[in-house]
This record gives C-alpha cells, structure tokens and sequence, in this order.
C-alpha cells in the first residue's frame, strides 16, 4: 500500500502511529476482500505473482502459500516491513515500479492495492501491469474513491476527513480515482471485468474503529486546538466509536479485475 514516493497516510501529525502499525490495521481491514476477490478468480498453485506495493507484506505471504507450486515477487520502495516469511517462493525486491520492468507475458496475477492513486500516471502503469500478464492472467487493482468531507455524519469526522483529504492530495494522491477503475481496467485491453466496493469509516468494522479511535486520542488534539471542532465534540465522537450512533462511511475501496486476453 506503499506508495513510490513515500506513504500517504493523511495523519493529521507525524510520528504518533508507526508506518509499520498502520501498514498492519489496513491488512487486517482489507485482506479478507482481497483474499476473496483472488479466490473468485480460481487461482491456481502454479500461478507466478506478481504485487506491486506489498506493504508489510500480508498478501505477499498469503499468495505464497497458495501458488505453492509458482512464486510470489514483492516489490515496495521501502521492503524493511516485508519479514516473518522463509517461504522459498516468496521474493522481495525493492523498486520503484515507475521505473522497473519485471518481464513481459512473465506473470500469471498482478496485484496493486492502494498504489495507482499515488501515482502521476496511474493508467499508463495500468498499461504497463497488462503487458507484465501472461495471456490469460488477472490484473486485480484497488484503489480509494473519497466521499465528500462535508457529507460526513458528525463535526469530528467532518473535520477528520477534510484534514486527511488536504495532506492525501498534498501528497500527489488522486482521490477519485477509484472511481475510475472499471473502465480504465477496459481501456488497458482487459476482458472479463468486475468490480465491487467496500466501506471504510467509523463502525464499519473493529479495524476502523482502532485506527480511527487511535488517532483521535493521539491527535484529536490538532482539530480542538485549531478550532474545527469543540472538545465536547470530540468526546462524544470517541464515545460513540462502536456504536450504532456513531456508524458513518467516509471512504470506498473500489476493487477491479480483469483478464488479458489469450493471444490468437
């Protein structure tokens, strides 16, 4: 999830949540949907993989225990967080992958999650992933759409949203391109295509409800102090993390997928 040019995490102040902690409460609120949108396309043990952005390494080490007759390359620009794995077919290498090549036709799945909106260009790596297929492999792509801030359910998410809508796209990151997946998968030259979105926010699952209550307590601070919101505010808001109440959407993960079409 790792972007080229450093990790965008929109936290409202540095150095309160580690990069490898947070790397860790995104796994585990988005590996169970890209665990099943790889298991929907029948994956194979022989399947080469290839993940562009491995984070901390997760999905790295699920693909390696399931193609345990191919192999797995993981690739981030900063690889120190991809341990706790001796699989013999499991590879890390760090690159940029604006910049790397990794081998025509030499794959058999291409992931990338939460990369391409990171990047200037993001439908020419598209293009670049599809040529790194083999014919008849599967590009799995996902990626953020970001709901307006103002449309929040309550002062502190409408404040917490903004803040880390505004440093996200400080930070190069294409906020709507989620929304863009389906047909950019198409334009790339994909068949089979699908698609499916997943909730992120307050009360959309116990993953959420840890970062986000986290943060607030390390940093909720910044939004009282600059006026955005009012103490009070913000307590009700901690309170009402778990609660029916205090449910909200404040992001969507776009999941896309699709075929390179087998040479005639």
């Amino acid at each position: 999830m790792t972007s080229t040019s450093g990790t965008s995490t929109g936290s409202l102040t540095r150095g309160q949540l580690s990069p490898l902690d947070q790397l860790r409460l995104f796994e585990r609120k988005y590996d169970p949907t890209t665990r099943s949108v790889i298991d929907s396309l029948s994956p194979r043990p022989t399947w080469r993989c290839l993940e562009l952005g491995a984070g901390a390494g997760s999905m790295a080490r699920w693909l390696a225990e399931r193609a345990t007759s191919g192999s797995v390359l993981a690739v981030d620009t900063d690889p120190r967080h991809l341990t706790g794995s001796d699989a013999p077919n499991l590879t890390v290498r760090e690159a940029d992958i604006t910049e790397a090549e990794f081998g025509d036709a030499a794959y058999d799945l291409v992931l990338a999650r939460a990369v391409l909106e990171h990047l200037d260009r993001p439908q020419e790596m598209l293009d670049r992933a599809v040529r790194w297929l083999a014919p008849g492999g599967r590009l799995v792509v996902q990626d953020f759409y970001y709901l307006p801030s103002e449309h929040a359910a309550s002062p502190v998410t409408r404040a917490l949203v903004a803040g880390y809508v505004r440093r996200m796209q400080e930070q190069g990151a294409d906020l709507s391109w989620g929304r863009h997946l389906p047909a950019a998968l198409g334009r790339a030259g994909l068949t089979g295509i699908g698609s499916s979105v997943t909730p992120a926010g307050p009360g959309q699952s116990p993953a959420d409800d840890e970062l986000i209550g986290t943060r607030m307590r390390q940093e909720g601070h910044t939004l009282v102090n600059s006026g955005l919101v009012t103490r009070e505010e913000l307590t009700v808001f901690l309170d009402a993390l778990g609660t029916p109440q205090g449910r909200d959407m404040t992001t969507l993960l776009v999941s896309a997928w699709g075929r390179r079409p087998e040479e005639s």
